[in-house]
C-alpha cells in the first residue's frame, strides 16, 4: 500500500513554497530574509512529506473502521516521526525565527503581503505541532494496538 500525504496538506505545502519562492525574488532585505527561511524550510518540508504527513492519509479509512494488514507498514513512518519529533520541533523554532526576521524586513520595506505570509506559515507550523504530528503518531500507535489483537 502506498501512503500519500492528504491532498489538502500537499496543496498547502505547495502554495507556501510557491509564495516563499516569490518572496526570495522580492530583492532587498525581504529577499535575503526569505532565502534564510527557504534554507531552513526546504529539508524540513521534504522530511514531513517523506514520513510525517503520509500516515494522515489513512485517517478516513481508519475512522470508517477499514483496517488492512498492509497499513501496518505505516508504523515505520510513525516510529521515525516519534523518534525525530524533538528535531522536528527544533526545526520549527528555527523556521519561526527566520519567519519573524522576514516579517520585520517586510514591515521595514512596506511589503506587507510577506508579513501575512510569515504569519500563515507560523500558524501552519503550530498546527503541525498541535494537531498533525500527534495525529500521525496516534495512527501508528492505533495500528500497533490493532495488529496486536
Amino acid at each position: 500500500m502506498e501512503f500519500v500525504v492528504p491532498q489538502s496538506l500537499k496543496l498547502e505545502h505547495e502554495e507556501l513554497h510557491a509564495e516563499l519562492t516569490e518572496a526570495t525574488r522580492a530583492g532587498g532585505m525581504v529577499g535575503k530574509a526569505a532565502k534564510a527561511v527557504e534554507k531552513v524550510l526546504h529539508t524540513h518540508f521534504a522530511r514531513e512529506e517523506e514520513y510525517s504527513l503520509p500516515p494522515l492519509g489513512l485517517l478516513r479509512l481508519l475512522a470508517e473502521g477499514r483496517i488492512t494488514a498492509d497499513m501496518r507498514a505505516v508504523i515505520l513512518m510513525t516510529n521515525r516521526l516519534k523518534a525525530d519529533l524533538g528535531q522536528m520541533l527544533e526545526e520549527h523554532k528555527a523556521i519561526v525565527d527566520a519567519l519573524r526576521s522576514l516579517s520585520e524586513a517586510s514591515q521595514k520595506e512596506n511589503k506587507t503581503r510577506y508579513v501575512q505570509f510569515a504569519d500563515r506559515l507560523i500558524l501552519h507550523a503550530q498546527t503541525e505541532e498541535e494537531v498533525l504530528y500527534p495525529a500521525a503518531i496516534l495512527i501508528g500507535e492505533y495500528l500497533k494496538l490493532k495488529s496486536a489483537r
